[in-house]
């Protein structure tokens, strides 16, 4: 028997195995990490974890029955910091998670058992640093694994990067960049305009994804110019577009107002009084603009009777929730649940389609936020991650023989 094997054989105290463990794994030095935050979000449907490092950690894990249990290995990682005091984390109103423990498996390798209270469908996957958040491993329990299995009985590797399917094509964003021209938009105390915001943050939103490998980037306003809110669903659409993402920084008639809202179409009005004074306000943009609505228009006036209104308004509502969940993470949320209203931009027959307001340009605080290149940054990146995130569980099928134009 080697001498490392004796070792491993010892009962020796804890302290004295992780030491000796460490020097003769060669987890000295930068191999070797430890957790620097771990996050428990409970909901009343879904449970997730959230496992935060410095350097994106190689990771596997596989279910196990007799009880219910998921488990997480994490290479090169160290079982202490943030992931000493997981399980005081945990509260007993969590929807699946019975129990979490954590340890050293054996050499390199940490493992993280979380004890299930049920079955649940899982998703494990990695998200690239975003803001103030560094690589993250999340772990995602929800539903019922019955009625779609996703984890096999036997272990399975997950690498780094990503779990994304993959996608058959590009899947093509339009990004809306709200008002431009004669109609600025909302206008903050300090004069800052929103047509200049939503087309700095569109770019950033762009230039993000044009560096992904599933998804390409059209623009429906490049530069400071009116485009009426008709011919902006016209022109994704002429795109072929797959999501439509309309970014707007909007005011309301209190100042107090704050947080960032995204919206999907309503057939009945907004979901409250905020959403409804909003939308007409963004209605009423191409009367500023000197343009009306043409009640001719087939994708306006025909919109809610001519199409599955009901299939885009879910498939809306899923990506909503996703973006809405990484703007959560980087800045204060007006209301924690996705809104719906009657904006004219998210009446395309064919499109899931959201409005992203990404704060109030009323509120002082909020004004200044956005106007800092950094905090812009980091709204584009949460987007460009709630998009991602959507893609994963609804790639968009091939649609052979048709190409993009904005003509």
């Amino acid at each position: 028997m080697s001498r490392d094997a004796r070792y491993w054989r010892l009962k020796a105290p804890l302290a004295l195995v992780l030491a000796m463990g460490y020097a003769r794994s060669g987890w000295a030095g930068t191999l070797a990490q430890s957790a620097r935050a771990v996050r428990i979000q409970p909901s009343p449907d879904s449970s997730r974890l959230v496992l935060e490092f410095a350097e994106a950690p190689a990771y596997q894990h596989f279910s196990l029955k007799g009880p219910e249990r998921l488990v997480i290995d994490l290479e090169g990682v160290l079982p202490d910091g943030a992931l000493t005091d997981i399980a005081t984390r945990l509260t007993p109103q969590d929807p699946y998670i019975a129990s979490l423990r954590v340890g050293l498996n054996r050499p390199n390798v940490t493992r993280l058992v979380i004890e299930l209270k049920t079955a649940a469908r899982v998703e494990v996957f990695p998200l690239k640093p975003a803001g103030d958040y560094a690589h993250r491993v999340v772990i995602d329990l929800k539903g019922d694994a019955r009625l779609e299995p996703v984890l096999p009985a036997g272990p399975v590797a997950t690498p780094i990067p990503a779990p994304v399917p993959e996608v058959r094509r590009l899947v093509t964003i339009a990004i809306d960049a709200g008002h431009g021209g004669e109609d600025p938009g909302a206008r903050g105390a300090r004069g800052t305009l929103e047509k200049t915001v939503t087309l700095s943050i569109a770019r950033r939103v762009r230039a993000q994804i044009e560096q992904t490998d599933t998804m390409r980037a059209v623009m429906i306003r490049e530069g400071d110019y009116f485009i009426p809110l008709h011919e902006r669903v016209n022109k994704a659409r002429r795109a072929h577009a797959d999501l439509f993402v309309s970014i707007h920084a909007d005011a309301f008639y209190k100042a107090s107002a704050k947080g960032s809202s995204v919206f999907v179409l309503s057939e009945k009005g907004g979901s409250s009084a905020a959403a409804r004074w909003l939308a007409k306000r963004e209605n009423d943009a191409d009367l500023i603009g000197g343009v009306r609505i043409d009640v001719k228009d087939i994708y306006v006036r025909k919109s809610i009777l001519d199409m599955s209104t009901d299939a885009q308004i879910l498939d809306s509502q899923k990506l909503a929730s996703r973006v809405l969940e990484e703007i959560g993470g980087i800045n204060d949320l007006h209301k924690a649940v996705v809104e719906n209203a009657s904006f004219a931009v998210l009446k395309a027959p064919d499109i899931p389609s959201i409005l992203i307001e990404t704060a109030f340009i009323s509120n002082p605080e909020e004004e200044r936020k956005l106007t800092d290149e950094a905090h812009q940054e980091r709204i584009a990146t949460a987007i460009v991650a709630g998009l991602s995130r959507y893609l994963a569980t609804n790639p968009p099928l091939r649609r052979p023989g048709k190409t993009a134009r904005l003509d």
